[in-house]
Protein backbone atom coordinates (compact mmCIF):
# COMPACT_ATOMS: atom_id res chain seq x y z
CA UNK A 1 0.00 0.00 0.00
CA UNK A 2 1.29 3.84 -0.78
CA UNK A 3 0.46 6.73 0.23
CA UNK A 4 0.12 9.98 -2.02
CA UNK A 5 2.25 12.91 -0.55
CA UNK A 6 1.51 15.21 -3.72
CA UNK A 7 -1.13 16.07 -6.45
CA UNK A 8 0.42 18.12 -9.11
CA UNK A 9 -1.04 20.03 -12.37
CA UNK A 10 0.21 22.20 -14.92
CA UNK A 11 -2.23 24.19 -16.76
CA UNK A 12 0.08 25.08 -19.75
CA UNK A 13 2.29 22.98 -21.37
CA UNK A 14 5.54 23.44 -20.95
CA UNK A 15 4.89 24.87 -17.85
CA UNK A 16 6.82 23.06 -14.31
CA UNK A 17 3.59 21.15 -12.39
CA UNK A 18 2.61 22.36 -9.17
CA UNK A 19 1.27 20.79 -5.79
CA UNK A 20 -2.98 21.31 -5.87
CA UNK A 21 -3.10 19.16 -2.95
CA UNK A 22 -6.17 17.48 -4.54
CA UNK A 23 -7.77 17.39 -7.98
CA UNK A 24 -10.70 15.64 -9.63
CA UNK A 25 -9.34 12.82 -11.83
CA UNK A 26 -11.71 12.13 -15.06
CA UNK A 27 -12.79 8.53 -16.55
CA UNK A 28 -10.54 8.32 -19.78
CA UNK A 29 -9.22 12.01 -20.00
CA UNK A 30 -6.92 12.59 -16.59
CA UNK A 31 -6.90 14.91 -14.26
CA UNK A 32 -9.28 18.19 -14.18
CA UNK A 33 -7.33 21.42 -15.33
CA UNK A 34 -3.69 19.26 -16.30
CA UNK A 35 -2.69 20.33 -19.40
CA UNK A 36 -1.45 16.71 -20.67
CA UNK A 37 -4.96 15.26 -19.87
CA UNK A 38 -6.39 14.28 -22.63
CA UNK A 39 -7.99 10.66 -24.66
CA UNK A 40 -4.49 8.69 -25.12
CA UNK A 41 -2.59 5.90 -23.15
CA UNK A 42 -0.51 9.01 -21.05
CA UNK A 43 -3.32 10.61 -18.66
CA UNK A 44 -1.53 10.61 -15.60
CA UNK A 45 2.39 10.39 -14.62
CA UNK A 46 3.38 8.97 -11.19
CA UNK A 47 6.79 8.42 -9.57
CA UNK A 48 7.69 6.91 -6.56
CA UNK A 49 8.72 9.72 -3.15
CA UNK A 50 11.76 7.26 -2.80
CA UNK A 51 13.28 8.14 -5.96
CA UNK A 52 12.74 11.75 -5.36
CA UNK A 53 14.14 11.57 -1.82
CA UNK A 54 17.59 10.18 -3.13
CA UNK A 55 17.78 12.27 -5.68
CA UNK A 56 17.66 15.13 -3.25
CA UNK A 57 20.23 13.25 -1.30
CA UNK A 58 22.54 13.92 -3.89
CA UNK A 59 22.72 18.08 -3.78
CA UNK A 60 19.48 18.69 -5.96
CA UNK A 61 16.62 21.19 -4.66
CA UNK A 62 13.84 20.42 -6.58
CA UNK A 63 9.80 21.13 -5.60
CA UNK A 64 7.17 19.15 -5.99
CA UNK A 65 5.76 18.14 -9.46
CA UNK A 66 9.36 19.33 -10.79
CA UNK A 67 10.02 16.21 -12.70
CA UNK A 68 6.46 16.70 -14.14
CA UNK A 69 5.05 13.95 -11.99
CA UNK A 70 1.39 14.15 -11.25
CA UNK A 71 1.03 12.04 -8.43
CA UNK A 72 3.91 11.17 -5.86
CA UNK A 73 3.04 8.29 -3.94
CA UNK A 74 5.26 7.02 -1.17
CA UNK A 75 5.77 3.15 -0.63
CA UNK A 76 4.97 1.89 -3.93
CA UNK A 77 8.08 0.99 -6.65
CA UNK A 78 6.32 1.81 -9.65
CA UNK A 79 9.28 1.20 -11.78
CA UNK A 80 9.10 -2.37 -10.93
CA UNK A 81 5.75 -3.02 -11.77
CA UNK A 82 4.43 -4.31 -14.97
CA UNK A 83 2.45 -2.48 -17.52
CA UNK A 84 -1.38 -3.60 -17.02
CA UNK A 85 -0.91 -2.94 -13.09
CA UNK A 86 -4.04 -1.48 -11.29
CA UNK A 87 -3.98 1.21 -8.49
CA UNK A 88 -6.87 2.47 -6.60
CA UNK A 89 -6.94 5.39 -4.49
CA UNK A 90 -10.75 6.00 -3.02
CA UNK A 91 -12.79 5.64 -5.99
CA UNK A 92 -9.95 6.50 -8.58
CA UNK A 93 -9.19 3.36 -10.45
CA UNK A 94 -5.69 3.55 -12.43
CA UNK A 95 -4.32 1.36 -15.08
CA UNK A 96 -0.15 1.71 -15.68
CA UNK A 97 0.57 1.86 -19.79
CA UNK A 98 3.78 3.26 -19.72
CA UNK A 99 7.38 2.77 -17.76
CA UNK A 100 9.42 5.89 -18.30
CA UNK A 101 9.90 8.15 -21.64
CA UNK A 102 11.91 9.23 -24.08
CA UNK A 103 13.34 12.34 -23.18
CA UNK A 104 14.48 14.34 -26.36
CA UNK A 105 15.49 17.83 -25.09
CA UNK A 106 16.47 17.61 -21.35
CA UNK A 107 14.45 19.36 -18.60
CA UNK A 108 15.48 21.99 -16.71
CA UNK A 109 16.93 19.55 -13.92
CA UNK A 110 18.67 17.75 -16.26
CA UNK A 111 20.57 20.70 -17.82
CA UNK A 112 21.60 21.62 -13.68
CA UNK A 113 22.11 18.21 -12.34
CA UNK A 114 23.33 16.08 -15.64
CA UNK A 115 20.42 13.85 -15.23
CA UNK A 116 16.75 13.49 -14.55
CA UNK A 117 14.75 10.65 -12.80
CA UNK A 118 11.45 11.11 -14.68
CA UNK A 119 12.90 9.20 -17.98
CA UNK A 120 13.77 5.95 -16.39
CA UNK A 121 11.53 5.97 -13.04
CA UNK A 122 8.56 7.72 -13.53
CA UNK A 123 5.22 5.74 -15.04
CA UNK A 124 2.07 6.60 -16.96
CA UNK A 125 -1.28 5.50 -15.97
CA UNK A 126 -4.73 5.98 -17.86
CA UNK A 127 -7.56 6.69 -15.71
CA UNK A 128 -10.64 3.91 -15.45
CA UNK A 129 -12.76 5.01 -13.06
CA UNK A 130 -13.09 8.72 -11.93
CA UNK A 131 -13.01 10.73 -8.57
CA UNK A 132 -11.22 12.77 -6.16
CA UNK A 133 -7.36 12.05 -4.76
CA UNK A 134 -6.10 13.95 -1.89
CA UNK A 135 -2.42 14.19 -0.30
CA UNK A 136 -2.57 11.72 2.60
CA UNK A 137 -5.12 9.33 0.64
CA UNK A 138 -4.03 5.58 0.54
CA UNK A 139 -3.57 3.99 -2.94
CA UNK A 140 -3.87 0.03 -3.30
CA UNK A 141 -1.84 -1.81 -6.03
CA UNK A 142 -3.67 -4.35 -7.43
CA UNK A 143 -3.25 -7.58 -10.05
CA UNK A 144 -3.10 -6.53 -14.04
CA UNK A 145 -6.76 -7.25 -15.40
CA UNK A 146 -6.87 -9.98 -18.28
CA UNK A 147 -8.97 -7.89 -21.45
CA UNK A 148 -10.72 -10.18 -22.99
CA UNK A 149 -11.30 -10.04 -27.21
CA UNK A 150 -13.81 -12.36 -28.78
CA UNK A 151 -11.99 -15.53 -30.12
CA UNK A 152 -10.58 -15.77 -33.52
CA UNK A 153 -10.80 -11.95 -34.45
CA UNK A 154 -8.15 -9.94 -35.83
CA UNK A 155 -7.65 -6.90 -33.33
CA UNK A 156 -7.90 -3.15 -34.66
CA UNK A 157 -6.99 0.31 -33.10
CA UNK A 158 -8.42 3.51 -34.31
CA UNK A 159 -6.53 6.43 -34.65
CA UNK A 160 -8.17 10.01 -35.28
CA UNK A 161 -5.58 12.91 -36.03
CA UNK A 162 -6.97 16.04 -35.99
CA UNK A 163 -6.15 19.30 -33.94
CA UNK A 164 -9.93 20.64 -33.76
CA UNK A 165 -11.34 17.13 -33.27
CA UNK A 166 -8.43 17.04 -29.93
CA UNK A 167 -9.78 20.08 -28.49
CA UNK A 168 -13.75 19.06 -28.78
CA UNK A 169 -14.39 22.26 -31.93
CA UNK A 170 -15.26 19.41 -34.45
CA UNK A 171 -16.52 15.50 -34.44
CA UNK A 172 -14.89 12.59 -35.47
CA UNK A 173 -16.74 11.39 -38.59
CA UNK A 174 -14.11 9.45 -39.70
CA UNK A 175 -13.17 7.42 -36.79
CA UNK A 176 -16.49 5.85 -36.51
CA UNK A 177 -16.66 5.61 -40.28
CA UNK A 178 -13.37 2.85 -40.11
CA UNK A 179 -15.14 1.45 -36.85
CA UNK A 180 -18.32 0.42 -39.04
CA UNK A 181 -16.26 -1.01 -41.97
CA UNK A 182 -14.07 -3.08 -40.16
CA UNK A 183 -16.79 -4.88 -37.83
CA UNK A 184 -18.27 -5.57 -41.08
CA UNK A 185 -15.71 -7.53 -42.35
CA UNK A 186 -15.33 -9.37 -39.00
CA UNK A 187 -12.35 -7.44 -37.07
CA UNK A 188 -12.47 -6.35 -33.43
CA UNK A 189 -12.33 -3.04 -32.78
CA UNK A 190 -10.32 -2.97 -29.33
CA UNK A 191 -9.34 1.04 -29.05
CA UNK A 192 -10.48 3.94 -30.42
CA UNK A 193 -9.09 7.83 -29.68
CA UNK A 194 -8.48 11.18 -31.11
CA UNK A 195 -4.67 12.80 -30.87
CA UNK A 196 -3.75 15.79 -31.63
CA UNK A 197 -1.42 16.59 -34.83
CA UNK A 198 1.32 15.91 -32.44
CA UNK A 199 4.39 14.00 -33.56
CA UNK A 200 5.26 12.98 -29.87
CA UNK A 201 2.02 12.28 -28.73
CA UNK A 202 1.16 10.11 -32.18
CA UNK A 203 4.63 8.00 -32.10
CA UNK A 204 3.82 7.25 -28.05
CA UNK A 205 0.43 6.08 -28.93
CA UNK A 206 0.95 3.71 -31.82
CA UNK A 207 4.34 2.03 -29.63
CA UNK A 208 2.19 1.74 -26.76
CA UNK A 209 -0.33 -0.19 -28.71
CA UNK A 210 2.05 -1.86 -30.96
CA UNK A 211 4.52 -2.54 -28.13
CA UNK A 212 1.65 -4.51 -25.58
CA UNK A 213 -0.04 -6.23 -28.35
CA UNK A 214 -3.23 -4.59 -27.93
CA UNK A 215 -4.17 -5.08 -31.53
CA UNK A 216 -3.02 -6.31 -34.63
CA UNK A 217 -3.62 -3.44 -36.99
CA UNK A 218 -4.01 0.15 -36.19
CA UNK A 219 -5.79 2.21 -38.60
CA UNK A 220 -5.46 6.28 -38.72
CA UNK A 221 -7.01 8.69 -40.11
CA UNK A 222 -5.90 11.98 -40.94
CA UNK A 223 -3.17 14.34 -40.97
CA UNK A 224 -1.57 12.94 -44.29
CA UNK A 225 -1.97 16.19 -45.96
CA UNK A 226 0.16 19.51 -47.09
CA UNK A 227 -0.96 21.44 -43.96
CA UNK A 228 2.15 22.45 -41.28
CA UNK A 229 0.65 20.53 -38.56
CA UNK A 230 -0.39 17.29 -40.50
CA UNK A 231 2.44 14.63 -39.40
CA UNK A 232 0.42 10.99 -39.20
CA UNK A 233 2.92 9.42 -42.26
CA UNK A 234 5.96 10.62 -40.33
CA UNK A 235 5.02 9.33 -36.88
CA UNK A 236 4.36 6.53 -38.77
CA UNK A 237 7.63 5.91 -40.48
CA UNK A 238 9.29 6.77 -37.16
CA UNK A 239 7.70 4.14 -35.40
CA UNK A 240 7.59 1.43 -37.84
CA UNK A 241 10.52 -1.20 -38.14
CA UNK A 242 9.33 -2.69 -41.66
CA UNK A 243 7.84 -0.22 -44.67
CA UNK A 244 4.95 -1.69 -46.78
CA UNK A 245 4.98 0.63 -49.45
CA UNK A 246 2.43 -1.16 -51.54
CA UNK A 247 -0.44 -0.79 -49.72
CA UNK A 248 -1.17 2.88 -49.64
CA UNK A 249 0.33 2.91 -53.14
CA UNK A 250 -2.74 0.90 -54.27
CA UNK A 251 -5.32 3.03 -52.10
CA UNK A 252 -3.80 6.14 -54.18
CA UNK A 253 -3.94 4.59 -57.86
CA UNK A 254 -7.37 3.09 -57.01
CA UNK A 255 -8.82 7.05 -55.83
CA UNK A 256 -6.80 8.27 -58.81
CA UNK A 257 -9.86 6.68 -60.71
CA UNK A 258 -12.38 9.13 -58.31
CA UNK A 259 -10.07 11.99 -58.14
CA UNK A 260 -6.82 13.40 -59.43
CA UNK A 261 -6.51 15.45 -55.64
CA UNK A 262 -5.45 11.25 -54.32
CA UNK A 263 -2.35 12.06 -55.91
CA UNK A 264 -1.28 14.68 -52.97
CA UNK A 265 -1.90 11.90 -50.18
CA UNK A 266 1.29 11.14 -47.75
CA UNK A 267 -0.32 8.02 -46.58
CA UNK A 268 2.09 5.15 -44.99
CA UNK A 269 1.99 1.76 -43.76
CA UNK A 270 4.56 -0.28 -41.98
CA UNK A 271 4.90 -2.70 -39.46
CA UNK A 272 6.10 -2.76 -35.66
CA UNK A 273 6.51 -5.80 -34.61
CA UNK A 274 3.27 -8.15 -34.77
CA UNK A 275 1.29 -5.22 -35.92
CA UNK A 276 0.25 -3.11 -38.92
CA UNK A 277 -0.08 0.50 -39.24
CA UNK A 278 -2.15 1.93 -42.33
CA UNK A 279 -3.08 5.31 -42.42
CA UNK A 280 -6.32 6.39 -44.26
CA UNK A 281 -7.70 9.61 -45.62
CA UNK A 282 -8.94 12.42 -43.17
CA UNK A 283 -12.67 12.45 -45.18
CA UNK A 284 -15.03 9.83 -44.72
CA UNK A 285 -15.92 9.26 -48.28
CA UNK A 286 -11.99 8.80 -49.10
CA UNK A 287 -12.15 6.61 -45.73
CA UNK A 288 -14.51 4.28 -47.10
CA UNK A 289 -13.54 4.26 -50.62
CA UNK A 290 -9.55 3.33 -49.59
CA UNK A 291 -10.43 1.39 -46.79
CA UNK A 292 -12.95 -1.10 -48.55
CA UNK A 293 -10.36 -1.77 -51.23
CA UNK A 294 -7.80 -2.62 -49.22
CA UNK A 295 -9.29 -4.56 -46.33
CA UNK A 296 -10.05 -8.05 -48.08
CA UNK A 297 -6.11 -8.24 -48.72
CA UNK A 298 -5.33 -7.23 -45.18
CA UNK A 299 -6.81 -10.04 -43.08
CA UNK A 300 -4.45 -11.90 -45.45
CA UNK A 301 -1.64 -10.03 -44.91
CA UNK A 302 -1.78 -9.70 -40.86
CA UNK A 303 -2.76 -14.02 -40.62
CA UNK A 304 1.00 -14.02 -42.32
CA UNK A 305 1.83 -11.42 -39.65
CA UNK A 306 0.72 -12.79 -36.23
CA UNK A 307 1.68 -16.48 -37.67
CA UNK A 308 -1.98 -17.46 -38.06
CA UNK A 309 -1.67 -18.05 -42.27
CA UNK A 310 1.27 -18.98 -44.90
CA UNK A 311 2.65 -17.59 -47.71
CA UNK A 312 1.10 -17.78 -50.64
CA UNK A 313 2.12 -17.84 -54.13
CA UNK A 314 0.01 -17.06 -57.50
Amino acid sequence: MGKIIAVCISEKKGTQKKNVHSAEFIKEYGIKGDAHAGKWHRQVSLLSNDKIEAFKNRGAEVAEGAFGENLIVDGIDFRSLPVGTRFQCNDVLLELTQIGKECHTGCEIYHKMGDCIMPREGVFARVLSGGIIREGDDMVVLEAAVEKTETGKLRVAVITSSDSGFAGEREDISGPVICRIVKEYGYEVVHQTVLPDDMTMLCDEMKYICDNHTADLILTTGGTGFSQRDCMPEATQKVVERMVPGIPEAMRAYSMQMTKRSMLSRAACGIRKSTLILNLPGSPKAVEECLTYVITELDHGLKILIGTANNCAR
